[in-house]
């Protein structure tokens, strides 16, 4: 699990994304796209096409972390595409990120 501290927030990205995107490719589609700054200490939630794959990127304020996760079976939940991102708890964020099929969104 990913440690949360207290006051960062969690984005979803809406939509699919292209899964082969990296560190650089994903923190240019959070400025340029989702308008936000991804060096800012908050987490950044990406799904795949499929469902089954989120890649998460996060700054905690000496580097840039990349994590990557793959469901065996099932999909993550998540927002229709609109809007760019959708801001979502940590608690939320560990339900999502464990492959909980159902919880709470707001």
């Amino acid at each position: 699990m990913i440690p949360i501290p207290p006051g960062v927030h969690v984005w979803l990205a809406t939509g699919r994304t292209d899964m082969r995107k990296g560190f650089d490719s994903l923190a240019q589609q959070v400025q340029e796209i989702l308008g936000h700054d991804p060096h800012g200490g908050h987490l950044f939630v990406f799904r795949g096409r499929r469902g089954d794959l989120v890649k998460v990127i996060w700054h905690d304020g000496v580097g840039m972390s990349l994590y990557v996760k793959r469901l065996e079976r099932g999909w993550f939940i998540w927002p229709a595409p609109s809007g760019g991102c959708v801001a979502i708890s940590g608690p939320q964020f560990a339900y999502l990120f464990e492959g909980i099929q159902e919880y709470p969104l707001c």
